[in-house]
């Protein structure tokens, strides 16, 4: 009998140690953190990466080829998952925060935004800081950009590069802008930064920051008489339907950051660091080139549609730029004047 019980329980040792073996097995070959194929045994990464503007805007555009980069490059070790259009985040600063979290991984806010987490990247918003494109792409990618990005250590941010959302230009319901005077009274939505709204204010606007997700309906409504954007934004968000007369102002180039999770990069091996960093000067690269040409493209749409453009002349132009210059006082103790005058002097 006790030979017989002895047969029983070893036989049920043998039966639980075989299913234990199996169930590791199947959890092993479902995934876990490790990866099959190529890269196989190595731990796996997912980049979730919400950001605000409309799949076929130029920053999502340039973001899925930097998330085939990724994912090739890294044989499949890093898996990156896009969520465009706000569908995750309302507002850049939300989807800011949440990078600092660690609820998401990266984020492509625009540079505004940026400055409620470090000051510095207001020198950014400074009304015709930059003469042209090629003079913001000088300071960005040099000496000012390094400065910013280095400024973001120690507040659970990496900066990566800089991206482009273009020259923002202003738009209203009741008359051509071509003087400061034609401001006057007008209710204008601005980004959540108080260059803008003070640069406005000064202008003779009522100016006031809202959430970009809702500014449709508010402009529907007559919330807001007037605002300011990129063309790429007025075309993709069909801002035109809600506003009829655009004045190319060009009175901010507005660029946008690419970022990440400080200590989740950190976690990244190094090679695939690097393989971050190399996609990420191929994504600023590609994104402006297809951004100047969407802007070409759909300032002739928006024409189409109905929107009355008005290009301003350089003399035009001057009369904003004198009217706004308080703002480079008043904001300089934050900013730093030395920070400032490294920005102009891309424009020689």
């Amino acid at each position: 009998m006790k030979k017989w019980l002895f047969l029983v329980l070893i036989g049920l040792l043998f039966v639980t140690s075989a299913c234990g073996r199996g169930a590791l097995s199947e959890q092993q070959s479902s995934g876990g953190d490790k990866g099959e194929g190529n890269g196989a045994g190595k731990e796996k990464y997912t980049i979730r990466l919400p950001h605000l503007v409309p799949e076929e805007q130029s920053s999502h555009v340039a973001l899925l080829e930097f998330k085939k980069t990724v994912e090739e490059q890294s044989d499949g070790q890093i898996e990156v998952e896009l969520f465009p259009n706000g569908s995750l985040y309302g507002s850049d600063r939300e989807a800011v925060e949440a990078v600092q979290l660690g609820n998401v991984e990266m984020t492509l806010p625009a540079a505004a935004a940026v400055a409620g987490f470090n000051k510095e990247f207001m020198v950014l918003d400074l009304p015709f800081l930059f003469d042209s494109k090629e003079s913001a792409y000088k300071a960005l990618d040099g000496e000012v950009g390094k400065q910013l990005l280095k400024g973001l250590e120690g507040s659970g941010l990496k900066g990566l590069v800089f991206g482009e959302n273009g020259y923002r230009h202003i738009s209203n319901n009741k008359h051509p802008i071509t003087k400061p005077e034609d401001l006057e009274g007008l209710k204008i939505r601005t980004l959540e930064n108080p260059v803008h709204t003070e640069s406005f204010n000064l202008l003779g606007a009522n100016a006031s920051p809202f959430a970009f997700g809702e500014l449709y309906t508010a402009l529907q409504q007559n919330t807001f008489d007037a605002m300011e954007n990129p063309i790429s934004l007025y075309y993709t968000n069909k801002f035109y339907e809600v506003q009829k007369y655009l004045s190319l102002s060009g009175h901010v180039y507005a660029s946008t950051v690419l970022l990440i999770n400080d200590d989740f990069y950190h976690s990244l091996p190094e090679d695939l660091q690097k393989i971050i960093d190399d996609a990420s000067v191929e994504f600023r690269d590609d994104q402006r080139k297809v951004a100047t040409e969407q802007d070409e493209k759909w300032l002739a749409e928006l024409k189409k549609n109905g929107m009355e453009v008005t290009e301003l002349t350089k003399e035009q132009k001057a009369l904003f730029k004198e009217a706004v210059q308080p703002v480079y006082e008043q904001f300089a103790p934050e900013i730093g004047e030395e920070l400032i005058k490294k920005a102009q002097a891309a424009n020689e």
